[in-house]
């Protein structure tokens, strides 16, 4: 089977599950509805409950968790693949962390959500990440630099999380200590709507580029003679994974190894080692929306958020890396 073939069957599949993950998504709950009845809500068909249920209560949830869990996994693949490193995800080199500090900052001191919420995390990970690029900038960018940087940034940026948790009201703790856990409770038709085209419009950039990382694959000095630039490429591709992950972030704050995880999984089901930033966007999406029906139902009466269950799954595998790696 041809490299080209085997990635769109995996993408096919993968999109598969992801299909039958959304229909379980949106027919399980307290009113439980049939495959039936989900298709026909979402083609127009309904009645006045499944439309209700789809429309209001399920169908914002479940397509927040495949668009954050798309922009998280598209974002974890390109860090990696630029820094050529396992382990350089968002999540590790500090990116999601300025995000996190960046929001609870803006919650507690501005009362901040919905857009205010959004721009606010956008613009504090754009200033995060180039404090992390001036500090790890030697002539270009190398992968151990930027992870030893972004580890130590990453802890700046907790210690002004703890402030702010400190800083603000019981209320407020409390809502920050839900959203900070990586949680899908207060995404509502509106904000899926402005992730929506935040995230369409950045994929689309980032597949645009995804011939730059085949080509910087190779090593800087090849890619130069095959007339990319690489630094100027390597900015334009981190430039579009920060503003991928502030995106999830803002819509259902820090869900742990998400991006961390996707690429590894794609590299492995497409099998020739080339990131395939369709399939893990894909992957993404599924683990996310599995994440988030587990824990909503695995323990009964008592649903988690989502990167609770993330990072229970996600955090080994980071020790894996470590304890495996030179």
């Amino acid at each position: 089977m041809s490299a080209l073939r085997r990635e769109v069957t995996v993408l096919g599949t993968v999109l598969a599950l992801l299909v039958a993950l959304v229909l379980v998504g949106l027919g399980v709950g307290e009113i439980p509805l049939s495959p039936l009845r989900v298709a026909g809500a979402l083609v127009g068909h309904g009645d006045t409950v499944s439309d209700f249920v789809i429309g209001q209560l399920r169908g914002p949830r479940v397509a927040g968790a495949v668009l954050v869990g798309a922009a998280l996994g598209a974002a974890g693949g390109i860090v990696q693949s630029v820094v050529r490193n396992p382990i350089a995800s968002p999540d590790v080199i500090g990116i999601t962390s300025g995000a996190s500090a960046s929001g609870l900052t803006a919650i507690v001191l501005l009362g901040a959500s919905g857009g205010l919420l959004f721009g606010s995390v956008l613009v504090g990970t754009l200033l995060v990440s180039v404090v992390i690029a001036g500090l790890s900038w030697r002539r270009g960018i190398t992968g151990n630099r930027v992870v030893l940087v972004g580890i130590g940034v990453a802890a700046i940026c907790l210690s002004i999380t703890g402030w702010m948790l400190t800083a603000g009201t019981v209320q407020q703790a409390g809502t920050a200590l839900l959203w900070l856990s990586g949680s899908l409770n207060a995404v509502d038709r509106t904000l899926v709507g402005v992730l929506g085209v935040a995230v369409v419009v950045l994929l689309a950039a980032a597949l645009l580029q995804s011939r730059r990382l085949t080509v910087l694959a190779l090593g800087d000095e090849v890619a130069a003679a095959l007339g990319l630039r690489p630094d100027r490429a390597k900015v334009l591709l981190l430039l579009t994974a920060v503003c991928l992950t502030a995106s999830a972030v803002a819509t259902a704050g820090p869900v742990a190894f998400v991006a961390l995880m996707a690429a590894p999984i794609a590299r492995r089901l497409v099998g020739n080692g080339r990131v395939a930033l369709g399939v893990v966007a894909a992957v993404g999406a599924v683990v996310t929306l599995a994440g988030d029906l587990v824990a909503q139902f695995a323990i009964p009466g008592n649903a988690l958020p989502v990167g609770v269950v993330t990072g229970v799954v996600g955090a080994p595998y980071l020790l894996w890396l470590l304890a495996r790696g030179r």
